[in-house]
């Protein structure tokens, strides 16, 4: 608490999804607490709404059981540098944005010490390695559900968990505006041409899976629909760069625009998504955008969870999960090739003005309108919860 009894926030957030979630957050509670301190592990975002970076999000940006293996020593001595800071700084409350591997455990060594801890975003517990939730309470005192049914899984085990809405439901337009998008983007306009976004992912080890296999679905797809253009939105240079060079070699001769990050235009300028799975998927249907989803994690990671059958949902991707049912097609592991994916896509591009389209369009619609519950201004009233009563609005 800091002089006058105004709170102290402290935040991890990994990533440019959690960066994104957490400077939202941020604006939430310096509306009820305008004279708030925020320090943690911060992105771009996060620190241009006023957040102390103790070190930087995309400094958790690793994935993979295995993969991550190689981090640890460098996770390890990050963790352990940042809980001295965290409890010399003694904040109000520990929030964790994601990174649930890296944030659990240092919410549970900070609510040993009589801190409340939030973990906001969920850790998919509900759809593999399930046993973890028994751990969730010992953890933290709240989690914060971004998607409607992970409450009742949580309540089934009896954590306290509440939903309050995705944020992201909050920023997108009920209705996007396509001309608009594509006019933003400079695109030619040609009618006949049918334009596809490809998303292979924000980290270096998503791309470095998937640019060559969304390169040759590019080039199969180009072969069968010669009107077919296409576009990808890259978050880093990094990732641009791979992008760039895996596509020269693979769907040589074929033009595509890149762009420098928006993600959200080129989403609401294609007519369909290639996408791989995690929140650009969420972001598509909240543009109605019909998508293929695509997912391919390192062999042997994928190889351990297929043999320990720890995987306990149907579905992978956003869409599919929260409709409950298979309405995107979606490509796990092997089966990601590029002909399954560009026959996907091409089966979408045909059924560009069909009723197909619109009923899908529409059930994008219901679920957007579900998730629109509150968003960052929820959280920011299930963290006050929290605050001791000497903590007030200022």
């Amino acid at each position: 608490m800091l002089a006058g009894g105004a709170p102290c926030f402290a935040l991890i957030a990994g990533e440019a999804s959690g960066d994104n979630l957490g400077a939202a957050l941020i604006e939430a509670l310096r509306l009820r607490y305008p004279a708030a301190r925020f320090v943690g592990v911060a992105g771009p975002r996060m620190q241009a709404a006023g957040c102390e970076p103790l070190a930087k999000s995309d400094e958790l940006a690793v994935m993979g059981l295995f993969e991550i293996l190689k981090e640890l020593p460098r996770l390890w001595w990050l963790r352990r540098r940042l809980l001295k800071e965290v409890l010399s700084i003694k904040p109000s409350v520990f929030i964790g944005i994601d990174a649930p591997e890296f944030n659990l455990g240092f919410a549970k060594q900070l609510k040993a010490v009589g801190i409340p801890t939030v973990q906001y975003v969920s850790p998919q517990v509900w759809a593999w390695r399930q046993g973890r939730v028994r751990h969730m309470g010992e953890a933290v005192d709240r989690i914060l559900c971004v998607l409607p049914f992970e409450t009742e899984f949580y309540a089934q085990h009896g954590v306290e968990a509440r939903f309050v809405g995705h944020p992201l439901a909050d920023q997108f337009a009920l209705e996007p505006d396509r001309a608009a998008a594509r006019a933003a983007l400079g695109l030619a306009a040609e009618q006949e041409a049918q334009w596809v976004a490809l998303l292979p992912g924000s980290r270096m080890g998503e791309v470095s899976r998937l640019a060559s296999i969304f390169a040759a679905t590019a080039a199969r797809l180009k072969r069968d629909v010669p009107q077919v253009r296409f576009m990808a939105p890259l978050a880093s240079v990094a990732t641009r760069e791979l992008f760039e060079s895996t596509w020269a070699q693979a769907a040589s001769g074929i033009e595509i625009e890149v762009f420098a990050g928006r993600s959200r235009e080129v989403l609401a300028a294609a007519d369909v998504v290639l996408t791989a799975s995690g929140t650009a998927t969420l972001e598509t249907l909240l543009c109605k955008r019909p998508m293929v989803v695509a997912y391919r994690m390192g062999a042997l990671t994928a190889w351990v969870l297929q043999r320990l059958g720890v995987v306990k949902v149907k579905y992978f991707s956003q869409p599919n999960l929260l409709a409950g049912r298979a309405i995107v097609p979606e490509f796990f592991q092997a089966a990601a090739t590029p002909e399954a994916l560009a026959d996907a896509l091409r089966a979408w591009l045909v059924r560009a003005r069909t009723q197909d389209l619109k009923d899908l369009e529409n059930e994008f619609l219901q679920i957007h309108q579900r998730l629109r519950a509150g968003g960052a201004t929820a959280a920011a009233k299930v963290i006050a919860e929290l605050l001791p009563a000497s903590e007030t609005r200022a």
